[in-house]
């Protein structure tokens, strides 16, 4: 069944749907805060990327700091208005009559858990920021990097795995 064909659907928000997009909103007001609050504290050059050992390699100024809340946002807005649509997404099953409510709740749920999961990812990235450049102590250490894909990937392997049970 093609998009044009599928069944459109409007899904009320559950609890559990209210739930994740505030946290989500608290998830991104909190990244702004914190930015905001740190900045004035950075020095003029500060690392912009870190290498797989969480270790920086490469430095840029300051401003480069905002440069995450400000993607994060629009990430949040692109995936709030993507998952009012989910009869445009692409599905691993057929879309049906019968299973497009469930497909279709799934789906929407996964982008709202991977939208907190990217929020988290970002604010990670910008307190990882933060802590070398004020040479705070390094908490994540050598977990840093795992703890960014299994923040990314442990979602989405979930529910890709849910799609394909329902199907």
């Amino acid at each position: 069944m093609s998009t044009s064909t599928r069944p459109i659907i409007k899904l009320p928000l559950t609890f559990f749907d209210k739930s994740i997009e505030a946290i989500a909103l608290l998830v991104l007001i909190g990244f702004w805060v914190f930015t905001l609050y740190h900045y004035p504290m950075l020095p003029d050059t500060i690392p912009t990327h870190f290498g797989g050992g969480g270790e920086p390699d490469g430095f840029g100024s300051r401003g480069m700091i905002l440069g995450l809340p400000i993607v994060s946002t629009i990430l949040y807005l692109a995936l709030t208005i993507f998952s009012r649509f989910p009869h445009k997404m692409n599905y691993s099953v057929t879309i049906t009559e019968e299973n497009a409510a469930l497909q279709y709740r799934i789906m929407t749920r996964m982008i709202r858990v991977l939208k907190v999961m990217m929020l988290i990812i970002f604010l990670i990235l910008d307190y990882k920021t933060v802590q070398v450049a004020l040479q705070w102590p390094d908490v994540l250490g050598r977990w840093f990097l795992l703890l960014l894909f299994t923040l990314l990937f442990g979602p989405l392997f979930y529910f890709l795995i849910q799609t394909s049970k329902n199907s």
